[in-house]
C-alpha cells in the first residue's frame, strides 16, 4: 500500500477525522483524553490512532509515563497538491483569463 493509499484510508473513517479535528484544535493530546471525547474502548481509539500513524498522520512522542499524540499535517497537504491543486488550477486560470479579458477587451 502506498503513502497515498494509507492517507486515503485513514481519512475515510468519520472517527479518525474527528481524532484528527482534536488534535488540531489543541495538540499534544493524551489518550485518555482523545477517548475522553469518544464513545468508544480506549482499545477502539489506539486502533484508529495506529492507522492514522501509518498515514503519517499523527506522530506519538512519549515523555515519562505519557504518550501524546500530535498532527502532522504534511501527509494531508501532498494530498492536496497532487489530487486537488491540479483540478482547481484550470478554473483558476480560467477565471483569471475572463478577469483579464473583460478588463482589457482589445
Amino acid at each position: 500500500m502506498d503513502d497515498d493509499d494509507r492517507v486515503f484510508k485513514a481519512l475515510a473513517d468519520p472517527t479518525r477525522r474527528h481524532l484528527l479535528d482534536r488534535l488540531f484544535a489543541r495538540d499534544g493530546r493524551t489518550l485518555t483524553e482523545l477517548e475522553s471525547e469518544l464513545e468508544m474502548t480506549r482499545f477502539g481509539v489506539m486502533k484508529h490512532l495506529k492507522v492514522l500513524e501509518e498515514a503519517g498522520l499523527v506522530v506519538s512522542v512519549k515523555s515519562g509515563r505519557e504518550k501524546r499524540h500530535f498532527l502532522n499535517p504534511v501527509p494531508i497537504r501532498m494530498v492536496h497538491d497532487r489530487w486537488i491543486d491540479k483540478f482547481t488550477e484550470r478554473r483558476v486560470s480560467a477565471l483569471l483569463d475572463l478577469k483579464n479579458e473583460l478588463e482589457n477587451p482589445s
